[in-house]
């Protein structure tokens, strides 16, 4: 009679006792199979479940299959390990401003950038960049969402702006980054949960400022900025996708203590 041990997995798994006999004498393909399985408190008790019959070329090629399905999940953790060890990419700092298109978001940014030596992304520039390219379905899908006062897929833009930080962070070593015009939708904040969540957001900058101050500097900004979106149509549709998609994004920061406001209806240099 013959006892053989088999463990697969971790230590939590059970270890599993086979007694074999020959069913005759002359046997050489056939045994018994008189299967216990050992409690974890006691390798005494156990239960039977009756002779079976099995080749013990099956029994070899399970006994293999399971040691090279335990080796294959072991390396895959493995390598898992290794490349969250290897990474050698930051923690980024994150400030989003957020206010009313023409509010001077982008203006704000460039000033801050130059006097506090922040990175600035624009949301909306990095959209803009990416529709002008030709035979693009993604910038076409872009297109059609802006010229029509919407929001871009949230997807769409958190890549943009992943891929804006990581080639300025190869580039120049940057890890403070101003980004303007995002989030403007929960589906914003999933995205950027989702794909950049490491990074620590600081805070969010509201530049606040009536509709009427907003409508003003956009119709005299589209009188040469060749910007599509900027005629009364759409910016009146801005402002209608602002405050029924952004202002709630604004409140949720709001209540974890996250919101800095300045009121923006002033000079660039006061504000």
């Amino acid at each position: 009679e013959k006892k053989v041990t088999i463990t697969i997995g971790n230590e939590q798994t059970a270890d599993h006792h086979f007694l074999l006999s020959p069913i005759t004498k002359h046997s050489k393909s056939t045994h018994t199979l008189s299967y216990r399985k050992m409690s974890p408190s006691s390798k005494s008790s156990h239960y039977s479940g009756g002779p079976l019959k099995f080749c013990p070329f099956t029994l070899a090629l399970f006994v293999g299959s399971a040691a090279a399905y335990t080796y294959l999940l072991s390396n895959k953790k493995q390598k898992k390990e290794e490349q969250a060890s290897t990474s050698d990419a930051p923690i980024f700092q994150i400030v989003f401003v957020l206010g009313g298109p023409g509010s001077g978001k982008g203006t704000q940014c460039t000033l801050l950038k130059e006097r506090m030596n922040w990175a600035h992304l624009s949301a909306g520039d990095l959209l803009r960049a990416e529709r002008k390219k030709t035979n693009s379905a993604v910038g076409d899908l872009i297109n059609e969402k802006i010229n029509n006062g919407q929001i871009v897929p949230s997807e769409i833009t958190v890549g943009l702006l992943k891929q804006g930080m990581e080639d300025l962070y190869q580039a120049h070593g940057t890890t403070r980054f101003l980004i303007d015009g995002f989030p403007r939708s929960q589906g914003n904040v999933t995205a950027w949960e989702e794909l950049c969540g490491e990074h620590t957001v600081e805070f969010v900058l509201v530049l606040d400022c009536p509709e009427q101050v907003l409508e003003s500097r956009l119709l005299e900004r589209g009188k040469d900025s060749g910007r599509t979106d900027d005629n009364l149509d759409v910016i009146r549709k801005r402002f209608k996708t602002n405050q029924e998609e952004t202002k709630p994004i604004v409140e949720q920061y709001e209540q974890k203590g996250m919101v800095r406001t300045v009121l923006a209806d002033r000079s660039i240099e006061d504000v």
